[in-house]
């Protein structure tokens, strides 16, 4: 019996989808697929069958390769060039508040479904208090910049003042804080990244 590639069944647009990201992302990310089988925990054998559009991964196998990528499963099979999805966080939604007391008030402005690298929050501290932190994930970094008011960033050991329209990236994998110093609320914007 000879292998007559027209005999093959055609593969599904699923598949060829799926094995036209995986080769795309692995070459912009340039990863051998050596090194994306060691990032995502699937062999390099399976991750050659799917480049190939010889293989239908399971659900976990392409989650772990997602992940390998910093993608969820949905971004990992969508066509970005083809998507016109445009999500919105409304200022006046009250389920972006991820803190509000007379205190300080957090506000995500990253919708908060998302599986993600990097978070992104509005900030307002009344003056004298602080947002006092526990030590995050290890290799998380802030990056916080004062659009009002002054500010003390204290990480670890460290300490620096800040007044509106500076920023500062410290480590968040210590014990860390954003105090307002000055005489009017702090108000600014936080970003939060985890390797």
């Amino acid at each position: 019996m000879t292998d007559d590639p027209s005999a093959r069944p055609a593969p599904d647009p699923a598949g060829r989808v799926l094995s036209e990201r995986v080769t795309a992302l692995r070459q912009s990310s340039s990863f051998t697929l050596e090194q994306l089988a060691a990032a995502s925990g699937v062999s390099r054998s399976m991750l050659s069958q799917i480049e190939r559009g010889q293989a239908n991964p399971t659900l976990a196998v392409t989650f772990r390769i997602a992940k390998a990528f910093g993608l969820t499963i949905g971004e990992l099979v969508d066509d970005p060039a083809a998507s016109g999805l445009i999500e919105v966080v409304r200022g006046d939604d009250p389920t972006s508040l991820f803190r509000a007391d007379p205190e300080c008030q957090i506000r995500t402005l990253s919708p908060l479904h998302m599986e993600k690298n990097v978070e992104f929050y509005e900030l307002k501290i009344q003056p004298g208090a602080s947002l006092d932190s526990a030590p995050h994930f290890n290799g998380t970094r802030e990056l916080f910049t004062v659009t009002a008011g002054q500010a003390a960033i204290v990480t670890g050991a460290a300490e620096c003042t800040l007044a509106a329209g500076d920023s500062a990236h410290y480590r968040a994998d210590v014990e860390h804080s954003i105090r307002a110093t000055g005489e009017v609320a702090l108000q600014g914007y936080l970003v939060v990244t985890y390797k």
